[in-house]
């Protein structure tokens, strides 16, 4: 998912708008020097923004620098490499996405075991995906897409921003836990597959709510369902999917993370502070243009939620079959 550049510009100038906080004299030695913050995203996307958002706040909490640095490359992989092989010393930082959970059983040949070379610091935000389709697809509602569906077992493309993605993991899950057979098409990036669903070349697709909100007001994709347990604030009249099947719940999260043996004490500061900032009601605004809630969480919760989702959509990558070639 990829935020249009003008949409990008806006929410980088709220995260150096949010209310200057009071320096805080520290007593502890962290942080002393600049502190990296490591997206495995390109720029212009919710994870590099989530990103700049977080390290703004840090910087002025706690009078150091945070430098948010993309490495892009193989589903977020490349980036939580060069994490996880930092020294553990609290001065690089990953902002971690489902792609984390999701990726430890989806690649086969990596490199590092993510759960037991991290440290969870903090849980960050929660954000729905859109259950979207074309407006010439001759249904309105979910329970109609399914029998649909069902009818017409195959004949329904449902796109995604790229195999093993979070949106085409709750595509997946979606067709797991609803009996329904779509055939799935890969793109690189979910804007070339939402010219394609605008074009009617594919009939469905699971989308991040920022990407997809103009198309949806503008009456150029018709939403059925926001992925997440509850209804968005951004599209209020959009069912969650869930109020058809119950206990359906794919809503895209954020954290941070570090290298296992980071220092318990940086932990605890930063966990600290990034509550702090997800209390504060100017973060909790530049959220919300994301299509976004808080999400804080001690690191003994994310922890929980990491091992959790680990296992969820280790489930739904085995039931699909899904590879990476």
């Amino acid at each position: 998912m990829r935020i249009p550049r003008r949409k990008f510009l806006h929410l980088a100038a709220g995260a150096t708008a949010l209310p200057a906080m009071p320096r805080i004299a520290r007593a502890e030695a962290y942080p002393s020097r600049p502190v990296h913050v490591i997206v495995g995203y390109a720029a212009a996307g919710p994870t590099d923004i989530a990103g700049r958002l977080i390290s703004e706040w840090l910087s002025k909490r706690l009078n150091q620098q945070f430098i948010v640095e993309d490495r892009p490359g193989a589903g977020s992989n490349i980036g939580t490499e060069y994490v996880l092989h930092s020294p553990p010393d609290g001065y690089t930082l990953l902002l971690t996405t489902q792609s984390n959970a999701i990726n430890q059983t989806l690649y086969k040949d990596m490199t590092f075991n993510y759960m037991n070379e991290s440290v969870q610091v903090a849980g960050l935000m929660v954000a729905p995906s859109v259950m979207e389709i074309n407006p010439s697809f001759p249904v309105k509602t979910i329970p109609e897409f399914i029998a649909y569906a069902k009818a017409n077992p195959g004949k329904i493309n449902m796109a995604t921003a790229g195999n093993g993605s979070p949106p085409h993991m709750f595509g997946e899950l979606f067709k797991v836990m609803a009996g329904v057979n779509m055939p799935t098409v890969n793109y690189r990036g979910g804007g070339p597959a939402l010219v394609d669903l605008l074009a009617g070349q594919v009939q469905c697709m699971f989308e991040g709510i920022t990407s997809s909100i103009e198309y949806v007001k503008a009456g150029k994709l018709r939403a059925l369902g926001v992925t997440s347990a509850k209804r968005s604030p951004l599209l209020p009249d959009v069912p969650a999917i869930g109020e058809f099947i119950p206990g359906y719940d794919a809503a895209g999260w954020f954290g941070i993370s570090a290298p296992k043996g980071t220092p318990t004490e940086v932990v605890d500061i930063l966990s600290k502070e990034v509550a702090a900032g997800l209390a504060d009601p100017g973060m909790k605004a530049r959220l919300a243009d994301l299509g976004a809630e808080p999400m804080p969480m001690t690191p003994a919760e994310f922890t929980k939620l990491m091992a959790d989702e680990t296992v969820k959509w280790g489930k739904v990558i085995g039931d699909a079959n899904i590879k990476i070639e």
